[in-house]
């Protein structure tokens, strides 16, 4: 039987995240997935950024590296080349990512590097004050927005396929076990892997914006637009691959 505890730092419980927060659904999705593909704790890496969801890192037993503001992708992308044979897990945010670490996702994206990036969207920074983020839709409120967000919003998943992403997915906090499936898949593929998921913020954002209760704000999700699943997957020359046949030509052994 599956004990969610044998993953966890109980030190480090209570987790700070708000009732009705999204991202504990998240959580237990993704140990799921990796239970579910046997992975050792000590051969996993996770790396996060700042914001809610990237808080994840502190409350999982394995390897964990919480960065800078927007940085996660890089200082993963310098830990996998260090140590590629790590699962190397990046932890963001819609700000985290999308915003301020919009550069460095895209040129992961290019290098085509072994990481799986889960990025949370709950359309907010709802850590750091409720400020508009990429992902907030037009016409709603922030703080930064009090008459209404007049920008369009990012589609995420339309950029990081762009960009070079050879897994791509979407997934919802409302469909919590398709959700667990795309996760293990995005870890299982080789080269970068990105899965942007849909979450909720129920005080930040939805209180604010008289989205409803937290309830009602998960079921919303279910009547989602945007597509749902795996979006794009590609193969491609892999980047600590190229790098490993580079350091052999300087070395001369090739």
């Amino acid at each position: 039987m599956f004990d969610y505890h044998e993953y966890f730092r109980s030190e480090m419980m209570p987790h700070m995240w708000c009732k009705g927060c999204g991202n504990g659904i998240v959580l237990k999705a993704l140990l799921r997935a990796i239970h579910r593909l046997g992975l050792s704790k000590d051969r996993i890496a996770m790396v996060s950024g700042i914001g809610c969801s990237s808080r994840l890192t502190g409350y999982v037993d394995c390897n964990t590296l919480h960065t800078t503001h927007g940085r996660p992708l890089a200082f993963a992308t310098g830990l996998k080349l260090a140590r590629p044979e790590l699962t190397v897990i990046v932890i963001t945010g819609d700000g985290d990512g999308l915003a301020i670490g919009g550069n460095h996702l895209i040129h992961t994206a290019r290098r085509n590097i072994d990481l799986t990036c889960l990025l949370f969207n709950n359309q907010i920074y709802g850590m750091t004050g409720g400020q508009l983020a990429p992902t907030t839709p037009e016409a709603l409120f922030s703080t930064t927005t009090p008459y209404g967000n007049i920008e369009p919003n990012f589609d995420a998943c339309r950029l990081v396929q762009a960009a070079g992403g050879t897994f791509v997915a979407r997934g919802t906090v409302y469909r919590a076990i398709p959700l667990e499936k795309l996760i293990a898949e995005g870890i299982q593929h080789k080269g970068f892997s990105f899965v942007e998921i849909l979450t909720t913020c129920p005080e930040i954002h939805g209180r604010r914006n008289k989205l409803g209760t937290p309830a009602e704000m998960l079921q919303a999700l279910a009547k989602t637009t945007l597509p749902t699943g795996v979006i794009h997957q590609a193969s491609g020359p892999e980047y600590t691959e190229a790098y490993d046949g580079i350091i052999a030509k300087a070395q001369g052994r090739t």
